[in-house]
């Protein structure tokens, strides 16, 4: 498992959220970001390919908690390699 402390999780206007990270070699199936409420979690670009997200700002962690989905951007540099959505999937606690 990979971690990722250098992203960003924006709100828009709507209240929808945007992870932003660094992209990473493969492709994406069936995305998800499971989450417990607390300062990490955990992106999985595919069942094999989790990334551990440390450090969530505590200003969206509530926000987080409560989204079904969630845009993830992945950029190279200023470049968007790709972008996709991710369900979210609440858990009781993250075992990392």
């Amino acid at each position: 498992m990979e971690r990722e402390v250098n992203f960003n999780i924006l709100k828009n206007g709507e209240g929808n959220l945007m992870l932003l990270v660094h992209a990473r070699m493969g492709g994406v199936e069936d995305s998800k970001v499971v989450y417990d409420g607390g300062q990490m979690a955990l992106l999985h670009r595919t069942e094999e390919d989790v990334v551990a997200l440390d450090h969530i700002h505590p200003a969206v962690r509530a926000d987080l908690k409560k989204k079904k989905e969630v845009l993830v951007v992945e950029v190279n540099g200023g470049a968007i390699i790709r972008e996709y959505m991710a369900s979210v999937q609440p858990v009781k606690a993250i075992a990392a």
